[in-house]
């Protein structure tokens, strides 16, 4: 079945008789939809929605296509090396399973991707501990990434008293940041919280997506209760109407 979807896509991509909008695609400009699909596939299991997450995952297997056949246009790899990449990586963070290792070696597996962030580090212009953090991560997650990253090397708070002491050094920085600082001291403030977070054994960004989540919920009853008068309702009413679905 994959051959046919690769076939799907070399005939869109088709200079002479393809699809004019796939054709102008290049990686950059297809990355933020790829994002955008894992987030769908993402947002499929949460709401439990087994059919929709099958349409997902599908549009999430056509990015991995449409990204491997502009690279095999451009000479540099395939799909099937694509799939062979993955297949030698799995094999070899599981040494317990398909090698040698003795059983029980789940363990392996961080040392393993140890290795080799350590031989990508070595043609990384970046270097450090640090290399390889995907700079197209969300913000939230790339922070706590790199916590941990830092923290590996003994780079880290011992307990969460020093983050949370953190955060406020940093809302007093915010407060007194002029127009040309704010956006950096505030960005210092949310680097502050996903530290505080991660001491405390939460995901910053599990966490962020369930407060959106608990505010459309939120939201969507306020707007529901005062039905079409919503918007001319004054702040104090709303506020009354946000307590109210609170409780």
């Amino acid at each position: 079945m994959i051959e046919r979807l690769t076939a799907i896509m070399a005939r869109l991509r088709d200079p002479d008789h393809g699809c004019e909008w796939d054709v102008a695609q290049t990686f950059a400009t297809i990355a933020p939809y790829t994002i955008e699909e894992a987030y769908e596939v993402a947002d499929a299991i949460v709401r439990g929605d087994a059919a929709d997450l099958k349409d997902e995952l599908g549009d999430l297997l056509l990015q991995v296509v449409f990204h491997s056949r502009i690279a095999e246009e451009a000479g540099l790899f395939s799909l099937p090396d694509v799939v062979a990449s993955i297949s030698d990586k799995m094999e070899r963070r599981h040494p317990h399973i398909f090698g040698d290792a003795p059983d029980g070696g789940h363990h392996l597996w961080e040392q393993v991707k140890a290795e080799e962030r350590a031989a990508r580090a070595d043609a990384d212009a970046r270097g450090g501990a640090l290399a390889g953090v995907a700079l197209g991560l969300p913000a939230l997650l790339r922070a706590e990434k790199l916590q941990r990253r830092a923290a590996r090397t003994g780079f880290d708070w011992p307990d969460a008293d020093g983050p949370r002491a953190k955060i406020d050094e940093e809302l007093i920085e915010v407060e007194a940041a002029d127009d040309t600082t704010r956006a950096e001291e505030v960005g210092d403030l949310l680097f502050s919280v996903v530290n505080w977070a991660r001491h405390l054994g939460v995901a910053p960004e599990d966490a962020l997506r369930a407060a959106n989540a608990k505010f459309e919920e939120r939201f969507g009853a306020m707007e529901t209760i005062a039905g079409a008068d919503f918007g001319s309702l004054s702040l104090d009413d709303k506020e009354a109407l946000w307590q109210r679905v609170k409780s």
